[in-house]
């Protein structure tokens, strides 16, 4: 019989380290890009980020604070998301480091800033993926008793795609192993990278018919 350990966020895990971000893991990493009203550029990751719809596609992140990423995107309405992949990952990483207001963190980091075409944040030049992303919604989280949250969530349609040529199969399907995207777990710093050595395919079953 399985035994379990049970509790109540609200009295402590009585763990080490809270178990929640590395039960929901591996996430796909929000790399936004912003631009201030004053025109300082900004980027940052987020672990609470995800696909949200598929058409019009709409992806979201979730800022624990209202830091400068979530104060900008909302404020502007606009956001790039950049793929962070292993190979930006010391990169990306520099870019999650507490700096002075209206400093750079491309510069920081040493990445390029690339132009977008339809909106002003700039993308990571690095990255092979970019969403440019127009705001939709952005609100406060709440709890069950209807109490404020120190966490806003931004939701952007996405309207263009940048995606590097070589991740494109033969077959025109993206090569989601290959392009070795940068997964967070739990922990204070783990990471997963997914893999074909790893690759499940299973169709969704069709209606049953009478």
């Amino acid at each position: 019989m399985t035994t379990y350990h049970s509790y109540e966020p609200s009295h402590g895990h009585r763990l080490s380290h809270d178990p929640v971000n590395a039960i929901v893991a591996p996430r796909p990493i929000g790399w936004i890009s912003t631009v201030s009203g004053t025109g300082v550029r900004n980027l940052a990751p987020y672990s609470f980020f995800n696909l949200f719809n598929y058409t019009p596609p709409i992806v979201g992140f979730a800022s624990v604070g209202y830091k400068d990423t979530a104060a900008n995107a909302i404020e502007s309405g606009e956001f790039v998301w950049n793929l962070a992949t292993d190979d930006l990952g010391e990169k990306m990483n520099a870019t999650s480091a507490a700096v002075p207001a209206g400093e750079d963190e491309f510069e920081v980091a040493g990445l390029t800033p690339l132009a977008a075409d339809l909106v002003a944040p700039a993308r990571v030049g690095e990255s092979p993926v970019a969403f440019e992303c127009r705001v939709t919604q952005s609100f406060r989280l709440r709890t069950a008793a209807d109490e404020p949250v120190d966490s806003w969530m931004v939701l952007g349609e996405v309207v263009k795609i940048h995606i590097a040529t070589h991740l494109l199969r033969e077959d025109q399907t993206f090569d989601t192993a290959g392009a070795r995207p940068l997964l967070r777990a739990g922990g204070q710093g783990d990471y997963f990278l997914p893999s074909d050595d790893h690759h499940r395919f299973m169709k969704r079953p069709k209606p049953a018919t009478r």
